[in-house]
């Protein structure tokens, strides 16, 4: 019942969003998106990464709402703070600046929300990864939730089935799930995240791999969490589906990435991922679409903040 209200929401959302919102009001909001996100990631290539994980973490938030730039405030718990996001989450300031850049050009017009959704589509073509069309028109919220990063968000040692059920409460598949997590394809994981796995010595991971990463993670927690290592070991800068062969390797840097090729469910989408790309990609694009419509803010709903880190009351 709860799943088939969600997909109704959705697909009222759905209805409320189109390709086309800002051609009247701001016909060149995607021109100065696709700039910005451009410039981002030739300063930094990681930074398109960042920006593809920056939209996961809002939607599955209260929605597509952009409610993860909030700053705290008296009034405001914000999000960035939540475990999920402390020292992990980052990109903020590439949505600040092209937020900016829209508003000297249109005040008012653009949300945050739909920035961060255009600014991860255009990240992945930035890295030569798959595109797709974005539905536009959320509008932002005046709240956050850290309760809520802290409940919804996926963990980096959640099991298979915990994983299926948080994206199954969003209305996406397991299919959805992994073509999603495909995304580790690029960027780069912190030594916290992944310490657990590479030194308990199970048979679920490559012992060569495992080696190779305690170079630069130690053991005992301490200065080294921050330490950073590729989520894709071979080819870390390239959108690629070496990935999903890296796990059928045993060589998955997450636990909740490598527990999506474990003798489980979803076996065979790792395994069709990994000898299809062109099947990974339009599949990527497809979940990240749906993604992006998780319960938005639309029509007289939420606002359209002038900077992305403060309601307008405050801003």
């Amino acid at each position: 019942m709860l799943l088939s209200a969600l997909l109704l929401l959705i697909s009222t959302a759905e209805a409320q969003l189109s390709s086309n919102f800002y051609d009247s009001t701001c016909p060149n909001a995607l021109t100065t998106i696709r700039a910005g996100i451009q410039a981002a990631v030739r300063t930094e290539q990681r930074m398109a990464a960042s920006l593809i994980r920056l939209h996961f973490h809002d939607c599955f938030v209260q929605g597509c709402d952009a409610s993860i730039l909030l700053d705290d405030t008296p009034s405001i718990t914000g999000e960035k703070t939540a475990r999920p996001n402390a020292n992990s989450v980052r990109g903020y300031e590439v949505i600040d600046d092209v937020k900016s850049q829209l508003e000297s050009q249109c005040p008012g017009i653009v949300s945050c929300a739909d920035i961060v959704a255009v600014a991860a589509r255009d990240a992945s073509e930035a890295v030569n990864g798959p595109t797709w069309t974005v539905n536009l028109g959320r509008r932002d919220s005046t709240g956050a939730s850290r309760a809520g990063a802290e409940s919804d968000l996926p963990g980096f040692n959640d099991p298979l089935d915990r994983l299926v059920e948080r994206f199954d409460t969003k209305g996406l598949s397991a299919r959805d799930m992994v073509a999603l997590s495909g995304s580790h394809t690029i960027g780069q994981a912190r030594c916290a995240t992944f310490r657990g796995r590479i030194y308990n010595n199970g048979s679920d991971i490559d012992a060569d791999f495992a080696a190779t990463r305690r170079g630069q993670c130690p053991s005992v927690a301490g200065d080294g969490n921050n330490n950073l290592a590729p989520l894709d070991l071979v080819t870390p800068n390239s959108f690629d589906n070496n990935y999903f062969r890296n796990l059928m390797e045993r060589r998955g840097l997450l636990q909740s990435d490598q527990v999506l090729f474990s003798g489980g469910s979803t076996d065979s989408i790792v395994d069709e991922y990994s000898r299809d790309s062109g099947a990974f990609n339009s599949d990527f694009a497809a979940a990240m679409i749906r993604m992006g419509d998780i319960e938005p803010l639309t029509g007289s709903q939420g606002e359209v903040r002038r900077v992305c880190t403060a309601v307008n009351a405050a801003a």
